[in-house]
């Protein structure tokens, strides 16, 4: 793979040194010469309340289609993402779901978000290199743990049926593998990855809850899909080429990190544009079926 050259592919890296630990981490969630990939994650989404226990509300597969450039000491990635809610029974993606927790049918809103864009700085970014890592025998193991708690973008005192808090928290945690021949081989510029993915978050908007206790727990395991789209299951394939076919390719174009966009802000879209309509229902309702 030929690649420009001001991107640094030596062999063996080291990985307590931030560049080498950098390169690392890129090569297994993208390919550092530059060419897309494409990654599939098969999982589920659970609802955890307190005191209540527990309950399998859907079955998840997302899309994400990636490629990075660098530039300078820096590695910009551009990246859309999608997830689908699909019937834990059957596979089919879902259009509308009945919320066990309300007994109300309400349309689902995937998770659809384009761009994702992250900017991998060595120096002054989020999280600094060295990431943390460990290794065992022939695997290298990436963990990182992001935690947040900011301004929700949706106030409960204005979206008392869609918004939980006034606070968004939610937690991602990976944990992004691979083999440390491949990060090794100077040769090799997409190492083969595997990337365990926990998510803890609140209600989604779509379900309608308000500030009912209780959060969302996903579980998802990514890999690379080498043969592209094919590799895809056949329902998430057909759905995706017919209703969200962007989401095969990654952004072409910079729009750095203000225009990310995430399932707070995409919802808020989408209720103010029902809102505006005139569709909004029996408090405030706006995905209720029926």
């Amino acid at each position: 793979m030929i690649l420009s050259n001001d991107v640094k592919n030596p062999g063996p890296l080291a990985l307590d040194d931030p560049e080498d630990n950098l390169t690392a981490l890129i090569k297994l969630q993208a390919d550092i010469s530059g060419n897309p990939i494409l990654t599939g994650f098969p999982g589920q989404a659970w609802g955890w309340i307190p005191g209540e226990g527990h309950r399998l509300l859907f079955n998840t597969y997302g899309i994400g289609a990636s490629k990075v450039e660098k530039d300078g000491d820096d590695w910009k990635f551009f990246h859309r993402e999608a997830l689908y809610y699909t019937d834990p029974k059957t596979g089919d993606v879902l259009e509308t779901w009945d919320n066990p927790y309300t007994e109300k049918k309400v349309e689902v809103l995937h998770i659809l978000n384009d761009p994702v864009n992250r900017l991998y700085k060595l120096k002054g970014g989020f999280i600094e290199p060295p990431y943390p890592y460990i290794t065992n025998g022939p695997y290298l193991v990436f963990q990182i743990s992001v935690l947040r708690a900011e301004k929700n973008p949706m106030q409960p005192n204005d979206y008392p049926i869609h918004s939980q808090q006034s606070i968004y928290q939610s937690a991602e945690l990976w944990a992004v593998s691979g083999l440390l021949n491949e990060i090794h081989n100077p040769e090799v510029t997409n190492a083969a990855n595997h990337t365990a993915w926990t998510r803890i978050s609140m209600w989604l908007p779509f379900m309608e809850m308000g500030n009912r206790s209780g959060q969302m727990v996903y579980h998802s395991q990514s890999f690379k899909l080498d043969e592209g789209a094919d590799s895809l299951p056949d329902k998430v394939r057909a759905y995706t080429e017919k209703c969200q076919p962007q989401y095969l390719e990654p952004p072409s174009e910079w729009l750095g990190m203000a225009q990310n966009a995430n399932t707070w802000t995409v919802s808020k879209k989408e209720i103010d544009r029902r809102r505006k309509a005139g569709l909004g229902g029996e408090a405030g309702a706006v995905f209720a079926v029926g």
